[in-house]
């Protein structure tokens, strides 16, 4: 969808492509196992797979058909048992959650309301219409949800239904191993991007130091190097909180790995396979990427550089809605949708690069940042502050770029993430930079 307003036709048309691919998507997320397996709680880091089919049709429910059609609620008394506030994962499995078939039928029947909603809502006339932004929210919030149930996959011990084809295969890459981003005045965020959320916006501008920032993602084998040299076992690399983590969990690379014979295996959704040498790395947590970069003599690129890297046109000087420019993606330029069950080799998608040459922004893999997530000046939660405004501060960091799990409707240039720095069950990874300023050059400014 492109950042300027389309006409009423077009946004249907768009909106409703939106919900129907993510309701696919659910479908095949919760069929593809026995029900036995949808109400187990397979990680108490995670809900139930059939606490998260319910909720999507609750917050469907509640945002298409209270909040824009002034519907009376389907089934008030389930709200609760669905509000992710209300109770805490590892507390979901003991709630008293419909079934799955009941919950199938709740989530179908709120589905088809809102189609009626869509059909016959003006897309304009108020900011949750305008430009059909409640039905982008709910689609973007299910496949948000979508991607949270793929992880649980990834977590549960048997063997998966699942399948996609791999990437194709990339000749090595051979261009430089990081690309000098330029100083200077850069554009931060949207006022324009109709679906974006509120933590993205307002658009502000930052004067940005010059910086390195790696080309692609830091792979396998790079990250390999750091083990083998004992990056798990000094101190010197980690800060107090990551060493922490790494001494009281033996910890001794990233989540899914084992050493077997010499050789470096991992389980990837029910399989287990050798680590391939060229992806790019995947479940470590931010301490783990702040360890690697800190041995690697460099460090995690700040949220802005990120954005910087990944939107700025040095041509015109503007802020482009993708690394490649204004262009929804496609699967030329990107690895995103599920299409794929893991990341493409590092250096992939030459299409997708940015203007300076940075590859693989989007797609593949979420990337860490330096950053804690906090509001950009001018902040105004919307349409409510459970999304964003009551995780600002210090306990979560940020992630950029969306990975293979993401869906486009959920991934855009300034799109932010957020996690614990401890996570490591999510689809993180990252790359590195250096400064290139002058001694003393500051970090990016407001302007």
């Amino acid at each position: 969808m492109t950042g300027t307003v389309s006409d009423p036709d077009s946004l249907r048309e768009r909106a409703l492509a939106a919900l129907l691919a993510a309701r696919d998507r659910t479908s095949l997320l919760t069929t593809c196992v026995e029900d036995p397996e949808l109400t187990a709680q397979h990680s108490p880091l995670m809900s139930p797979l059939v606490w998260d089919l319910a909720h999507i049709g609750n917050q469907e429910e509640l945002w298409l058909l209270r909040a824009v059609a002034g519907r009376d609620a389907m089934r008030p008394e389930i709200d609760g048992l669905y509000d992710a506030f209300e109770h805490p994962r590892a507390e979901r499995p003991t709630l008293p959650l419909l079934a799955p078939a009941e919950a199938r039928r709740y989530a179908a029947e709120v589905r088809g309301r809102a189609l009626d909603v869509l059909e016959s809502t003006p897309l304009s006339g108020s900011p949750l219409t305008d430009a059909g932004f409640a039905f982008g929210m709910i689609a973007q919030h299910e496949q948000q949800h979508d991607e949270t149930m793929l992880i649980t996959h990834q977590l549960r011990s048997g063997p998966t239904a699942l399948t996609a084809p791999d990437p194709a295969p990339a000749p090595p890459f051979t261009g430089p191993a990081e690309v000098l981003v330029p100083g200077g005045p850069f554009t931060m965020g949207t006022s324009t991007e109709p679906w974006a959320l509120d933590n993205e916006r307002p658009a502000h501008h930052r004067l940005v130091p010059p910086f390195f920032i790696d080309t692609t993602p830091v792979t396998n084998a790079e990250f390999q190097r750091f083990i083998a040299a004992g990056g798990y076992e000094e101190e010197r690399w980690w800060a107090p909180a990551g060493w922490d983590m790494v001494r009281g969990n033996k910890l001794s690379a990233p989540l899914f790995w084992r050493r077997d014979a010499g050789q470096w295996l991992r389980r990837h959704f029910g399989t287990v396979e050798a680590v391939p040498p060229d992806e790019p790395v995947l479940h470590v947590s931010w301490y783990e990427a702040d360890a690697y970069a800190r041995w690697a003599g460099r460090r995690l690129p700040s949220e802005v550089e990120w954005e910087k890297a990944a939107r700025h046109d040095p041509a015109s000087g503007r802020s482009t809605r993708y690394p490649w420019g204004d262009a929804d993606p496609t699967p030329e330029r990107a690895n995103l949708g599920q299409r794929h069950l893991r990341p493409a080799p590092a250096g992939s998608y030459p299409a997708g690069e940015s203007p300076l040459g940075v590859r693989q922004l989007i797609g593949d893999v979420w990337e860490w940042t330096s950053s804690d997530f906090l509001p950009y000046p001018g902040f105004a939660a919307f349409p409510y502050r459970e999304y964003s405004d009551v995780f600002f501060g210090g306990d979560y960091k940020v992630l950029r770029g969306g990975a293979f799990s993401v869906d486009e409707v959920a991934c855009r240039g300034t799109f932010r993430n957020w996690d614990h720095p401890v996570r490591r069950q999510i689809f993180s990874g990252f790359r590195t930079a250096r400064d290139a300023g002058p001694a003393g050059a500051g970090p990016a400014e407001v302007v």
